[in-house]
């Protein structure tokens, strides 16, 4: 399975982005896709996550109720729509896919990572 995130920039405080993330190759085993984000000299953290079907979604609470991820099967696409950004937002945005059934917001849970796509917030 392969990866490619796109979407990322530069953008003031409240404004949105809306990020991408195309799959291809067997994306048939993939169950879950995660969207995680890394800032400089920090760890990879959660942001969201999305089931196969869409059923079922689960934010990190800094983004809930600002974050919105999304799936179009049809495309193989995943979003992440993000709204009343903040400069403590800036971070390189990584998409996952997991193949197994579950919630994973742990990246040692994902099978699958993209190349990451740069989002910065300025104040």
């Amino acid at each position: 399975v392969q990866l490619q995130a796109s979407g990322g920039g530069l953008v003031q405080a409240g404004g949105s982005l809306r990020l991408s993330c195309e799959s291809s190759g067997r994306t048939s085993s993939i169950y879950g896709m995660g969207w995680f984000r890394q800032a400089p000299e920090k760890e990879r953290e959660f942001v969201a996550f999305i089931s196969r079907n869409g059923g079922t979604t689960y934010y990190a609470d800094s983004v809930k109720g600002r974050f919105t991820i999304s799936r179009d099967n049809a495309k193989n696409t995943v979003y992440l729509q993000m709204i009343s950004l903040k400069p403590e937002d800036t971070a390189v945005y990584y998409c996952a896919a997991d193949s197994r059934q579950r919630i994973g917001i742990r990246p040692r849970e994902y099978d699958f990572w993209g190349q990451g796509t740069l989002v910065t917030v300025s104040s």
